[in-house]
């Protein structure tokens, strides 16, 4: 037996196995306003409209570790009476061992928020509820989609702004 462990799931770089950890994870920035309070609390004469927005970025703290933030911002209104807003800026610091440089945005952009989405659908769920209204229960977020979203409108850009004038 080697002292290299065999791996075959196709995870291998260098001859080892790829991981991925979570060292902490922690809430950066946590809003909310309930500007119409208490006017707006209680039983509401229609469904309210929610947007939700959700943005993900990485920070690189050292060679292996990378910190993973996870932005989302919740706006309920009726009839353009805003109900509630809400921000959440949930983090996880991740480290990250041989992982293929070719395969580090994919992990850092899908793999990482997903596993930290529980977390922060809890945090928004709980400070809504805690602020006088149902709970926003956040439907799971397709990070591979939102991927690929960005990785579109980025060609897009890079091919825009080639074009002469």
């Amino acid at each position: 037996m080697s002292d290299q462990g065999e791996n075959n799931n196709g995870n291998q770089a260098a001859g080892e196995a790829a991981q991925l950890r979570v060292l902490t994870q922690y809430v950066k920035d946590l809003s909310f306003e309930n500007p119409n309070a208490p006017q707006t609390l209680g039983p509401a004469e229609e469904q309210p409209t929610i947007n939700v927005r959700v943005d993900v970025g990485v920070r690189r703290m050292s060679g292996t570790d990378f910190e993973v933030a996870l932005k989302i911002g919740a706006e309920a209104t009726v009839k353009d009476k805003t109900m509630f807003l809400v921000e959440l800026d949930y983090a996880g610091l991740f480290r990250l061992t041989n992982v293929p440089e070719a395969d580090l945005e994919a992990v850092l952009v899908i793999e990482c928020p997903r596993q930290i989405f529980p977390f922060a659908r809890r945090i928004l769920a709980d400070v809504t509820r805690d602020g006088g209204f149902p709970p926003l229960m956040i439907d799971p977020i397709d990070f591979v989609s939102l991927y690929n979203q960005r990785r579109q409108q980025l060609a897009q850009d890079v091919a825009g702004a080639q074009q002469p004038n």
